[in-house]
């Protein structure tokens, strides 16, 4: 992957909880939110995350369905997305993740390259994570097990490889 300035790494991912998060049985997850939140906002590479208006996290939305949270958020690189995901606290938490989490069949994670500067909104989000579920990983929606380079997303085609090559060239639409 690339750490290249002029991209950014977005992952977005749903978790369909057991229980809901004022239960007791969820208690320590709703505990480790801010805490968790606090390291990702300070840890290097860190972008930007989603929230909900007035609120420190997005627990309280439901885009992918009821019962269903969401996670997403814009990192310059992969690196310092894995390091965060994999090196930092945030590991003892995805290690208690069934605690708190059903099991998903399909894919839970997308992640995608994006112009630095561009956030991106729920509903690319959405649509990223269909397209990884229907084709599999490609260029436009991949996971840390089948990842693409900026410059491969770029070389694939379409609108958002377009605002890739743009971001190369540093001109706008």
């Amino acid at each position: 992957m690339t750490d290249d300035a002029r991209y950014h790494l977005a992952q977005f991912n749903v978790a369909t909880l057991h229980h809901p998060l004022d239960d007791p049985r969820t208690a320590d997850f709703v505990a480790l939110l801010e805490p968790v939140n606090a390291l990702a906002d300070r840890t290097p590479g860190f972008v930007w995350r989603l929230v909900e208006e007035g609120m420190p996290d997005a627990t309280g939305m439901r885009p992918a369905g009821d019962g269903v949270i969401v996670n997403f958020s814009v990192w310059e690189s992969a690196e310092a997305l894995w390091d965060f995901v994999y090196r930092s606290a945030h590991l003892e938490t995805m290690r208690r993740r069934r605690e708190w989490f059903r099991r998903h069949a399909e894919a839970h994670l997308v992640m995608w390259w994006i112009p630095a500067g561009h956030v991106p909104t729920v509903g690319e989000a959405l649509e990223r994570l269909a397209l990884l579920r229907e084709g599999g990983p490609s260029p436009r929606a991949f996971t840390f097990n089948a990842s693409y380079t900026a410059a491969e997303a770029a070389d694939a085609g379409g609108a958002e490889a377009a605002d890739l090559r743009r971001a190369d060239l540093g001109t706008s639409a």
